[in-house]
């Protein structure tokens, strides 16, 4: 009974939550994207069917390791793997086969349902740096991320327009200890914004923390028949799944939960240096992930991954922003279509250490590949810096700023009566301009695409208030929004609800910081 009136409060709102939205102020958020655009099909057929032969390959001769896992290496026994040790070797097609029942288009829904997200098919959702252990502003510089600094980044998320999704682990608040911080980060996102949101995948028992969250947040009947979380769970590649992260997979999988299964890969370090070759590796750990996902639950939603860069061959550092990293993420995006898979990748990627040209450049290498090479799931879309060791407050509406213009190119071109503009050719004509043509007035507000950040003033405009640099507009910007911030309305006996089971769970544990 106490479930169902959850569930009821959960969805109605009750009398309180009503009151709380009318007095809300309403934050725009754009609808994720869809593409009216062709995918960019880098490999021809010859290369693609070779790393589909030869991913087949690693796993029936190399195979993959499960490590500290006896109930996987069981479960790949009943399927027909071939397991010695940890190692488990799959016979040709048997991956390909298992994974032919994970779905490939599904809806994550967000408890603000207008902001529910579609990730497969055409669709784009954006969402903000994941992982981080430090942060940086313009003021304090780089410093260990603090909860507050968490709270702060979901704020600007929720009030960002053309960021669809809350994220996950924006920053890791190393003020808070390990066991406990993930309570307080699913917090902050189900009460600080209403998008959608990512669970913990730390810890198998934080797994299932998020999704007992969730039931209160949702209500339980709905989170068993829905997916209200997307999950990251990386491979650790070179070809093994530890019993952290596969636990956690199993958790969601049975939860009916969407998980990323994605290979985290330096090329040149954890897989070949070759295009092709990395490749083939990110295929065969795929595969074995898919797959075992749908030993645990068949139609589990899941997310092919790919996270692959380059590294320095002289300092040994991950770079960003290369061809090579760009030629692996279209081809994983063929692979993935392949598959009939929803596919993660891309990101505000950068190897610089401040929100500079560097950061800027290799930012929007990544940002258009993932758009052109049909990534659904675009995880560290804003806010990523330093190889993704630093999550910058001004480089996240930087980027956020910047995603509109993905939306616009998306889009496609317009070639209906009013876009082909033959009414404003002859209204002109030879010599005139368009400025104060019926077609340009009626137009010009939606027409193109404008930057809420940058600065398109003329000099002497620019030099009178102050000669402010990009970052200086976006520390102002970051300022803006915080003050603008207000929360979205939640029940009231929901917040309650959720609060009370986070200080339960914080009580009924000693603190651990390792």
């Amino acid at each position: 009974m106490a479930e169902a009136v959850t569930r009821r409060r959960a969805r109605g709102g009750g009398g309180a939550a009503r009151r709380a939205e009318r007095t809300s102020v309403s934050i725009e958020t754009a609808r994720f994207i869809e593409r009216n655009i062709p995918n960019l099909e880098l490999l021809n057929e010859e290369a693609l069917q070779i790393i589909e032969a030869n991913a087949e390959i690693v796993l029936e001769e190399i195979g993959v390791a499960f490590v500290d896992n006896p109930a996987a290496l069981e479960r790949w026994k009943a399927a027909g793997a071939n397991v010695e040790g940890d190692r488990v070797r799959l016979p040709r097609g048997l991956a390909r086969e298992l994974c032919k029942t994970a779905p490939g288009r599904f809806t994550q829904h967000a408890r603000n349902s207008d902001r529910n997200v579609e990730i497969g098919g055409k669709s784009l959702v954006l969402a903000p740096v994941y992982g981080p252990p430090f942060v940086r502003d313009a003021t304090g510089g780089r410093r260990y991320a603090t909860m507050a600094d968490f709270q702060k980044f979901v704020k600007l998320g929720y009030m960002s327009k053309w960021l669809h999704h809350s994220g996950g682990t924006v920053c890791e608040p190393t003020d808070v200890p390990v066991n406990k911080r993930h309570l307080d980060m699913l917090l902050a996102h189900m009460t600080l914004s209403d998008k959608p949101f990512m669970g913990s995948v730390t810890d198998p028992s934080r797994a299932r923390d998020s999704v007992e969250m969730c039931e209160i947040l949702f209500g339980k009947e709905f989170v068993a028949e829905n997916t209200v979380m997307t999950s990251l769970v990386n491979i650790n590649s070179p070809l093994t799944f530890d019993a952290t992260m596969m636990g956690a997979l199993e958790v969601y999988a049975a939860a009916n939960q969407a998980c990323i299964v994605s290979p985290f890969i330096v090329g040149g370090a954890m897989a070949p240096v070759s295009v092709a070759g990395t490749l083939t590796q990110v295929l065969a750990e795929v595969l074995a992930g898919v797959a075992y996902s749908q030993l645990i639950r068949p139609g589990a939603p899941v997310i092919f991954g790919a996270f692959v860069t380059s590294i320095d061959m002289n300092s040994g550092a991950p770079t960003f922003g290369t061809p090579e990293a760009s030629q692996i993420l279209y081809g994983a995006g063929q692979l993935a279509r392949r598959l009939g898979l929803p596919y993660r990748s891309g990101g505000g990627l950068c190897g610089s250490k401040l929100p500079d040209a560097q950061a800027a450049y290799e930012t929007a290498h990544t940002h258009n590949a993932a758009l052109m090479g049909g990534v659904n799931f675009m995880l560290h879309a804003c806010g990523w810096l330093e190889g993704g060791l630093v999550a910058s407050f001004e480089k996240f509406v930087m980027d956020a700023d910047q995603l509109g213009i993905l939306h616009k190119m998306a889009a496609g071109v317009a070639h209906d009566e009013n876009a082909q503009a033959m009414d404003a050719l002859r209204e002109v004509g030879p010599g005139g301009h368009f400025l104060g043509c019926a077609h340009t007035q009626a137009n010009f507000k939606d027409a193109f695409w404008r930057t809420d950040l940058l600065d398109y003033k003329p000099f002497e405009t620019w030099d009178e208030e102050g000669a402010r640099d990009t970052v200086a507009l976006a520390a102002a910007r970051v300022e803006k929004q915080l003050a603008d911030y207000r929360q979205p309305a939640l029940d009231p006996a929901i917040n309650e609800a959720l609060n009370a089971y986070v200080t339960r769970k914080k009580d009924g544990m000693p603190d651990a910081f390792v």
